[in-house]
């Protein structure tokens, strides 16, 4: 691992801090780093399953890309919070169901060599309806998926977002399908 010089904040927003290292390779080299840090405690993206092969995905606005997309449910795990928690909380609130069982599959970075955060991905089988209050600006459309369909999913000028299309990916795995 390089040896860290030198770090240091240097603009921080309400989300997220950008961070300058100062870093020195195994064989001398210096470079400095400039990386975005989440000032979160990580997030979970849910893989509900309404039976065995039908996923729900949800259509809400991103504003990234200023644009509606098809993903699967996702949100930031708060203080104090155990993913799997956090991944039923996040299903109730923009899905409308409940989990009697939550499973772990993987974990998924995006643009490491930018940016700390990190997604805890989560299987969710057995749902039954719960819709809880959350924090999203207007109420999302679920759509249920069929598995096998995966490929039509991803041509979809809507499904661009790459860690709901990598989890899909692994929950078929895992599922056998």
């Amino acid at each position: 691992m390089p040896i860290i010089l030198k770090q240091a904040i240097v603009a921080k927003t309400r989300i997220f801090e950008i961070e300058q290292m100062d870093l020195q390779f195994s064989n001398g080299t210096t470079v400095q780093y400039e990386r975005l840090c989440s000032r979160s405690n990580g997030a979970v993206l849910i893989v509900p399953l309404l039976d065995d092969s039908t996923v729900l995905l949800i259509r809400e606005y991103s504003a990234g890309v200023h644009r509606y997309e098809l993903a699967l449910p996702k949100g930031r795990v708060e203080k104090d919070e155990d993913p799997l928690a956090a991944a039923n909380r996040e299903l109730m609130e923009e899905v409308g169901y409940a989990a009697r069982s939550l499973s772990h599959l993987t974990r998924f970075s995006i643009a490491p060599s930018y940016l700390s955060h990190e997604t805890q991905i989560i299987l969710a089988q057995d749902l039954y309806e719960n819709r809880q209050q959350g924090d999203e600006p207007e109420e999302m459309q679920v759509i249920p998926w069929s598995l096998h369909k995966l490929d039509e999913l991803i041509q979809h000028p809507e499904c661009t977002e790459a860690r709901s299309i990598a989890a899909l990916f692994v929950a078929k795995q895992v599922l056998g399908i």
